[in-house]
């Protein structure tokens, strides 16, 4: 799986995350960042076009992932804001406490190996006012399509780079001391398995 994951896999994410689906759904949540910025899981910088140049002062981007990250096509040196990338796992953001007003995931709480970590890690660097914004899919609302991800997981995990179908999104964010603000939820393609999603805001308590 090293050539796989190294030559093939970035390519495949990069393909699937550009779906105009998901890129409709990106343009619902970004443009509410603000102040200093966290981007967990950037990937191949698609999310870059979608800020708003006025509210946000900078952006920090962090992936494991620099296969992925290379194919970014925005020259980062001409946003209209400060922009870092550091290659690193969301489990360990190299980054001070109490640091950012907003701290965004998009698409990839599917991937994250220790999701508590994660937003623990998470919760550590947003300032007590801070918010987190996410949009991400998940386990569907409907128990046939539920059974599908359910058998296509285990498949779906290996070749797609940890990616998980199945992933209860709320429940993960609420059990690791957040609350949702803002909440809302739908399928987004016809291929139901990976198209339920759910996108929103939420505070650390």
């Amino acid at each position: 799986m090293g050539l796989y994951n190294k030559y093939i896999l970035p390519t495949v994410i990069d393909l699937a995350c550009k779906q105009s689906s998901s890129m409709l759904q990106r343009m619902k949540v970004i443009p509410l960042a603000t102040g200093n910025v966290l981007e967990i899981g950037i990937g191949s910088g698609l999310n870059l076009p979608i800020y708003n140049s006025e509210n946000v002062k900078h952006l920090t981007a962090i992936d494991p992932s620099k296969e992925l990250w290379v194919k970014n096509i925005i020259d980062t040196k001409n946003l209209p804001f400060e922009f870092a990338f550091t290659q690193a796992f969301a489990e360990n953001i190299p980054e001070e406490d109490n640091k950012f007003d907003t701290v965004v995931i998009t698409y990839a709480l599917c991937t994250i190996s220790d999701t508590n970590k994660a937003l623990a890690e998470v919760r550590r660097v947003l300032k007590p006012n801070g918010k987190l914004i996410f949009c991400e899919h998940g386990k569907a609302p409907d128990r046939v399509i539920q059974k599908w991800q359910n058998l296509i997981n285990p498949l779906w995990k290996n070749i797609g780079g940890g990616c998980n179908l199945n992933r209860d999104i709320p429940f993960i964010i609420e059990e690791n001391g957040f609350k949702i603000n803002d909440l809302e939820k739908m399928y987004i393609s016809e291929w139901k398995p990976m198209s339920f999603n759910y996108w929103g805001t939420a505070k650390p308590y």
